[in-house]
């Protein structure tokens, strides 16, 4: 099968994490994406570990399912081939500032000129009414912008610090593909392409004040802003005697069977900051603690075994090696085992929807820098003569 988005051809001038997540997310769905890169190549091409130079692990895993070609958009050739690949595609997207786009003679009015139907989709910091509009932006940036940082020193970090993935740009990153679906749906309904802005600081405050707005919701607020029960300093795994367990305990029922299963259930009854729920918010950092001395006594396994036993949400804290080991995972085939022509056996993340019908999948490697510039270029209108002389002036290059 291929793919609920077969059919549809996606430009993707972007790079780094955030763009390429996107288009990672429309690529597995089925969209044609053809990868845009300068002639010295996306910079995760160097981020290793990697086998062979400009493959490197994060650009595998992003930017599979993608075809590539080497266009340098300083030059003036460089531009008029983009825009000839531009006419025949449904979007494109693209991860720098509005500002370098026009600079480059790309902007949406020039791309629009020669394909009106055209999805241009744009993220980069900050939106482009405010004073922030020019500044540049990257993930840690945009964490800290977000109160990230100070949120998990508010929560019992020693120091602020940043979440230790790229959380921003892939959070960012859904919002630009959804962003993407949701304007190519308008256009099969009205005809109409459009522009959509998709700024990384407003993006991953969804992610942060869908909560933490807290009492500043209300006019006049009725509280601080802050959610107690995320920002409770004994919110965290807690240790068991070889281990350490997650748990959740969060109804009133499973507050009630918890407290029967360490032999206590009379706090639930006689204690005021246990028998409901909003006592329990209010004192939540103190229950918390109470519950991390309780889960000392006992191993992780018991723990594991008898909290699911009483119906109780738990699960083991997994390490990196752990998660790669998962019997669930490897029931469900979430990791396979792909033969890629020039880097060999890699392990690949699947699709992680699962669909009756149009199955998303991994169809396509992740291509050399290049790979595909002369099919690309033919597909545009370029004679083999014009591809040659392309590759002369350094305006493309091709992998072979």
């Amino acid at each position: 099968m291929s793919g609920p988005l077969a059919g549809v051809r996606i430009l993707d001038l972007t790079s780094v994490v955030m763009g390429p997540y996107a288009t990672q997310i429309l690529a597995d769905l089925g969209a044609d994406v053809v990868k845009v890169e300068a002639p010295e190549g996306d910079i995760m091409r160097r981020a290793g570990p990697l086998r062979h130079p400009g493959m490197g692990h994060i650009f595998l895993n992003a930017n599979r399912n993608k075809r590539s070609i080497v266009l340098d958009l300083k030059k003036p050739q460089g531009r008029e081939a983009l825009l000839a690949l531009a006419r025949r595609m449904d979007a494109l997207l693209y991860n720098i500032r509005p500002q370098s786009m026009a600079r480059l003679g790309l902007s949406y009015a020039e791309v629009a000129a020669v394909n009106p139907r055209i999805v241009y989709v744009g993220a980069f910091g900050y939106g482009q009414d405010g004073p922030y509009a020019g500044k540049a932006a990257y993930d840690d940036l945009i964490q800290g912008a977000a109160g990230i940082p100070w949120l998990l020193k508010e929560s019992g970090a020693a120091e602020p610090r940043y979440v230790p993935a790229t959380m921003a740009d892939r959070t960012v990153g859904l919002h630009m593909a959804y962003a993407t679906l949701g304007a190519l749906y308008s256009r099969e309904r009205t005809g109409r392409g459009q522009a959509i802005e998709v700024p990384m600081f407003e993006c991953l405050l969804q992610l942060v004040l869908g909560e933490h707005l807290g009492g500043e919701t209300f006019d006049p607020p009725l509280a601080e802003a802050g959610y107690s029960r995320m920002l409770a300093k004994n919110r965290k795994p807690y240790a068991t005697r070889d281990g350490y367990v997650c748990v959740l305990i969060y109804t009133d029922r499973q507050w009630k069977s918890f407290f029967r299963l360490i032999g206590r259930e009379e706090l639930y009854h006689s204690d005021p900051r246990y028998s409901t729920q909003q006592a329990r918010i209010a004192h939540i950092d103190e229950l918390y603690g109470f519950v991390a001395e309780v889960m000392k006594a006992r191993t992780t396994e018991d723990w594991l075994r008898e909290l699911a036993a009483a119906d109780i949400p738990v699960m083991r804290m997994n390490s990196l090696d752990d998660i790669l080991r998962d019997p669930h995972l490897a029931a469900v085939g979430y990791f396979g085992r792909v033969e890629h022509p020039t880097e060999g056996a890699l392990r690949a993340l699947a699709v992680p929807t699962r669909w009756s019908e149009t199955r998303p999948g991994y169809r396509r490697h992740a291509p050399r820098l290049g790979e595909h510039s002369r099919e690309l270029l033919a597909e545009a209108g370029y004679s083999e003569a014009d591809v040659e002389r392309l590759i002369r002036a350094g305006v493309t290059r091709a992998a072979d």
